[in-house]
């Protein structure tokens, strides 16, 4: 029996997103805009699949040839005849869904290898009589050959991704460890080059250890006509500027143009198409400096936006809130945009609910950044039945549906724009000169002058490297966390009284909720987690646990089915002042090590909450096993397409189901369905070698 972990059950959730009303409001010309933007997002895409393990861009290019002849409803038939049941067939369907949604055979969430729920004889027998195969027998043979093994490989190291033997990476080649990423990094560093857009990969030379740095650059003359023709259609000089910028890093492998172009991206205010393309996140990196690639394009929600323009509004008041002192808050606040908006297009392995960009730590500091919240998602994404809602008390259930939507629309408002956009770092630059006085500056943990700084061209990803996203995804949350208990806060999104007081009681439930589910994404065997903002909830959890005092009630019980089961509770009369106390206390020091670039302080800090163990007060390690049995697997969402008619730009809209997700998968690339296969086939063998 293969673990649950791994594989997506049938009944999984899916969803669409829903932009129609928000796309029939565009005008012709910001129709067009949008429609160019998402076609270089989605080809740019692709190449998450390059980027997530050595066999996905196979088994990509196998099922999209499989559904480009045959429907997921033809196909149906055809599964019958080959043996295979009902069941059967909707486990390939929701594997090959799984597939698209998140960009490759590894969770996007959690970073947990996914293999099909069903035997590989009868997953064969189908791609053997599909129609594909029966036109090309040789090419679907060799194809089906190259990626069959590891498709269903659960080998220990494959199981998850990571660097050296504790998982796969393709950011490395597979002979790369901890070791050489560091000695990349200082290499890199003292180059004054960024990681964003780099692979790294070793090889032996005569004995020797020889390092190719590999940039992501010289895009293809079919992707460059898409870029050139939204050009044509970009609603202002800025936005040609920017989009010039983007198409210049893209050929050249520049990180600095594609800084230039983010500069152009954050004066652009309040436009109603808004869009962001490039090597963006770091959280799959196992080293945390590389980006994975995504691109989005999303509409403005004007009604929304009100409430996150008020919050921007009230950032000033709010800063000087949080618990650390004047001199490690930036010396001004650049007020950001912060929209609402529809999602239209999202490529990459997965879509958040919320984003802080840029992530260039140079341009938040001194120029400013965006925050978007994605509407359509929040609106979906986290809907729950009774039933399915783990871990509450009876009592809590009503109380945290009801206002679990509301509460998290409230954390990602304060997380994006004043968790991160809080902290200033202290920074001495090539020249010697500090950006902080350092004679005068006391840092509170220790009562002594700050003694340690950012230098040169050293940035907050390479200095704290493999926790530098968890910790700072840590630290936004309590930000959340601490300044949700403001009334002013509470006020903006139009919540008074007790409905305020029932906000700020589910926000917090759900926080400790989601630190216990977060162990589903810690593998005790490499003693690592597999996704940054869950470890940070696990955190948090920890942080309020010992607090103590009564505010946290976390047991073992038995459940009715007669299985494990635990019980997670919340008192709510010690939020504001028990907790509070917890989160202030714990958030100055986060706030103290990231500034001081203290990574060792940091990282004991940290490290030490992060700890899952089946010693102490609580067995985690069994406490896992728990969540694992009784897990909700995370919804897939379905996006519409675009398709230029004429003079006008069709939306083409999809049901939210499994055969709608991979539809939308078969028509988006059908212009150029086979040279796009073809080169995504080349790319993925060039490389094979290197993952030995």
């Amino acid at each position: 029996m293969v673990d649950s972990q791994y594989y997506l059950p049938n009944d999984i959730g899916v969803s669409a997103l829903d932009c129609g009303e928000a796309f029939r409001l565009l005008s012709p010309q910001e129709k067009m805009y949008a429609h160019y933007l998402s076609r270089a997002a989605w080809y740019g895409g692709l190449a998450v699949l390059l980027q997530t393990s050595p066999e996905s861009a196979n088994i990509f290019v196998l099922l999209q040839r499989i559904f480009r002849k045959q429907t997921p409803s033809q196909l149906a038939q055809v599964a019958t005849a080959a043996g295979l049941s009902s069941e059967d067939y909707q486990a390939f369907l929701v594997y090959a869904a799984g597939l698209y949604a998140n960009m490759g055979n590894y969770k996007s969430f959690g970073d947990t290898k996914f293999i099909p729920n069903l035997p590989k004889d009868k997953l064969e027998a189908l791609v053997r009589a599909s129609q594909a195969f029966q036109e090309q027998s040789a090419e679907m043979e060799a194809l089906w050959d190259s990626c069959s093994c590891l498709l269903y490989s659960l080998e220990d190291r494959q199981k998850q991704l990571g660097l050296g033997d504790k998982g796969i990476t393709t950011y490395f080649s597979g002979n790369c460890c901890l070791e050489d990423a560091e000695l990349a990094q200082k290499f890199l560093d003292s180059k004054k080059l960024s990681a964003y857009n780099t692979r790294l990969f070793k090889r032996d030379d005569g004995g020797k250890a020889c390092y190719e740095v590999r940039l992501a650059s010289a895009v293809q003359k079919e992707n460059q006509s898409n870029i050139y023709k939204h050009l044509q259609h970009s609603p202002t000089m800025l936005h040609l500027k920017m989009l010039e910028e983007y198409r210049r890093s893209f050929t050249l492998g520049s990180v600095e143009a594609h800084k230039e172009g983010s500069r152009y991206w954050i004066k652009d205010k309040g436009p109603i198409v808004e869009s962001y393309i490039g090597f963006i996140e770091s959280y799959r990196d196992p080293f945390g400096s590389r980006g994975e690639f995504e691109g989005f394009v999303a509409v403005v929600n004007k009604a929304m936006s009100e409430r996150f323009a008020k919050l921007v509004s009230s950032a000033e008041v709010l800063l000087p809130e949080l618990p650390w002192p004047r001199e490690f808050e930036k010396d001004t606040f650049l007020k950001p945009d912060f929209t609402s908006l529809d999602v239209l297009t999202f490529a990459g392995s997965g879509i958040p609910a919320g984003i802080n960009i840029p992530n260039y730590d140079d341009i938040r500091q001194s120029e400013g950044f965006k925050n978007v919240s994605l509407g359509n998602v929040l609106a979906v994404a986290y809907a729950t039945q009774k039933e399915k809602l783990t871990f509450l008390e009876e009592d809590d259930k009503d109380l945290f549906i009801k206002w679990k939507g509301p509460s998290f629309e409230v954390q990602v408002g304060l997380h994006e724009l004043l968790g991160h956009g809080s902290g200033k770092l202290f920074v001495q630059d090539d020249k010697g000169k500090f950006n902080f006085d350092q004679s005068k500056v006391i840092n509170p943990e220790t009562g002594e002058p700050v003694s340690s700084w950012y230098r040169g061209s050293e940035t907050w990803d390479s200095k704290f490297s493999t926790i530098a996203s968890t910790y700072e995804e840590c630290r936004a949350e309590c930000v959340g966390l601490y300044l949700c208990l403001n009334k002013q806060v509470l006020s903006i999104f139009g919540h008074e009284g007790q409905d305020a007081e029932d906000v700020v009681y589910v926000n917090w439930l759900s926080m400790v909720r989601a630190g216990l589910l977060g162990l589903e994404f810690y593998t005790p065997e490499s003693k690592s987690w597999r996704q940054a903002h869950m470890q940070a909830r696990f955190v948090i959890l920890r942080v309020l646990l010992e607090a103590g005092e009564g505010l946290v009630g976390l047991e073992e019980v038995t459940g009715k089915d007669g299985m494990p089961d635990a019980r997670i509770t919340l008192d709510r009369s010690k939020i504001h002042t028990v907790g509070k106390n917890a989160i202030h206390r714990f958030l100055c020091k986060l706030q103290v090590f990231k500034s001081t670039a203290d990574v060792d302080g940091g990282r004991a800090l940290y490290d030490g909450y992060s700890t899952v163990s089946d010693s102490g007060a609580y067995n985690f390690l069994r406490l896992r096993e728990t969540v694992l049995l009784r897990k909700e697997v995370r919804k897939m969402f379905v996006q519409a397409n675009t398709r230029v008619s004429g003079d006008s730009v069709e939306l083409v809209e999809y049901e939210g189901t499994v055969a709608g997700l991979i539809s939308s998968f078969t028509e988006r690339f059908q212009d150029d369905a086979e040279q796009l296969e073809a080169d995504l086939l080349e790319l993925s063998k060039r490389d094979a070698p290197c993952w030995c």
